[in-house]
C-alpha cells in the first residue's frame, strides 16, 4: 500500500444531530473496508464540519473524535455561513493532511459504496471524480422537472456543469489546491470545480431517501441556490435584457408611426385596453431587467467587499 494514498471524506453539517450516529457509523465502516484492502492509508479520517448548528451537532463531532481519533476529525465554524462556504473550509482544511478528498452530504442520500469507485478512479489517474445520479426515482415530479430543468438552462447558458452532479466528489490535493486559486465569495462549486480542469471522470449511483432529519433545502434556498449558480457563470441574462429592450423598443418605435399615422387619417379611437395592457407590460419588462441587473450589480457589491468565506473556531485532528 502506498503510505501517502491518505483519504479525507469531508461532511458539512448543519443541524444534523438526528442523523450523525449513522453516518458515522457508515463511513467508519467505509474506512474500515478500503483500509484492509490496501487502497486508502491508516491516516485516512472522516472530516465532519459543524456549519455554526445549534443543536447538539457539534458536541457529537468532538466527542467522536474523542473516542476513535483515528477516524473522526472535526472542523467547527464560528458561525453558520452557508453549505458551500462550510464545504469549501473542510476542503481547505484537509488538503493539508490528505492526498485524496471526497466530499458529500451528512443525510445519507449519496451512496456510501460510490467512495470505492472515487478511490478506484484516483489510482488510475483522475485528479476529480463526479459523483453522478443514474436516475431520479425517489424525487417528487416537481423536484426532478425543476432539477433537470436547471442543468439543461446552466448548459444553455454556457455554464460548464456536470449533469445530475451536486457536491458528492472525490479531488485529489493538487485540484483542491487549484480550487484555492478561486477567490470568489459568491460560491458555487459545483459551477467552479469543473473550471479547474485536469483529468476528471464520473462515478454513477442512485441516490437514497434522506436517513433522518429534515432537508435543509427547502424550495425558497433551492431557488435562491439555482439564481446564485446563473448569475455566477453566465453573463447571458443581463444580454438577455438588453436584446428584450431592442426589440421593445423597435416594436415602440412601430406603434408610435402607427399612432401618427392614425392621427391623421382621423381614425384614432378611445383604446383603454389596449393602452393599460401596453403600460403593464413595459413596466413589468423594466421591472424584470432591472431585477436581473440588480442581481448582478449585488454579485459586484459583496465581491468587493472581499469579507472572508469562512472562519474557523475550532481544529479536531489527531
Amino acid at each position: 500500500m502506498n503510505p501517502n494514498n491518505t483519504l479525507y471524506i469531508v461532511v458539512p453539517c448543519y443541524k444534523e444531530q438526528e442523523v450523525l450516529p449513522e453516518t458515522s457509523k457508515r463511513l467508519r465502516a467505509k474506512l474500515i473496508e478500503l483500509r484492509e484492502a490496501g487502497k486508502i492509508s491508516d491516516k485516512s479520517r472522516v472530516m465532519f464540519v459543524n456549519d455554526g448548528s445549534s443543536d447538539n451537532t457539534w458536541p457529537m463531532i468532538a466527542e467522536l473524535h474523542e473516542k476513535e481519533p483515528e477516524f473522526f476529525s472535526g472542523v467547527n465554524l464560528s458561525r453558520n455561513r452557508g453549505h458551500q462556504n462550510a464545504l469549501l473550509a473542510g476542503l481547505m482544511t484537509a488538503v493539508n493532511y490528505a492526498d485524496m478528498i471526497v466530499s458529500m452530504d451528512a443525510d445519507l442520500q449519496d451512496d456510501v459504496n460510490a467512495v470505492d469507485g472515487m478511490v478506484d478512479a484516483y489510482h488510475e489517474g483522475f485528479e476529480v471524480v463526479y459523483g453522478v445520479r443514474s436516475k431520479r426515482d425517489t424525487d417528487t415530479f416537481f423536484k426532478r422537472f425543476t432539477a433537470e430543468g436547471f442543468y439543461k438552462v446552466m448548459k444553455a447558458l454556457g455554464v460548464d456543469i456536470v449533469f445530475n452532479h451536486a457536491d458528492y466528489r472525490l479531488m485529489s490535493r493538487r485540484a483542491v489546491e487549484g480550487l484555492a486559486e478561486f477567490s470568489e465569495v459568491n460560491l458555487f462549486l459545483r459551477g467552479i470545480v469543473p473550471q479547474i480542469g485536469y483529468k476528471w471522470t464520473t462515478v454513477t449511483y442512485e441516490r437514497a431517501e434522506r436517513f433522518a432529519g429534515e432537508s435543509k433545502y427547502p424550495l425558497k434556498k433551492m431557488l435562491a441556490f439555482a439564481a446564485d449558480g446563473i448569475t455566477s457563470f453566465s453573463v447571458k441574462p443581463i444580454r438577455l435584457v438588453f436584446s428584450a429592450g431592442v426589440i421593445v423598443f423597435l416594436v415602440s418605435l412601430v406603434m408610435l408611426l402607427y399612432a401618427l399615422i392614425s392621427k391623421l387619417m382621423g381614425s384614432t379611437t378611445a383604446g383603454w385596453t389596449s393602452l393599460m395592457g401596453s403600460i403593464w407590460l413595459i413596466g413589468g419588462i423594466q421591472l424584470l431587467s432591472l431585477g436581473i441587473v440588480g442581481e448582478y450589480i449585488g454579485k459586484i457589491y459583496n465581491e468587493t467587499k472581499r469579507r472572508p468565506r469562512f472562519i474557523i473556531e475550532r481544529v479536531l485532528n489527531k
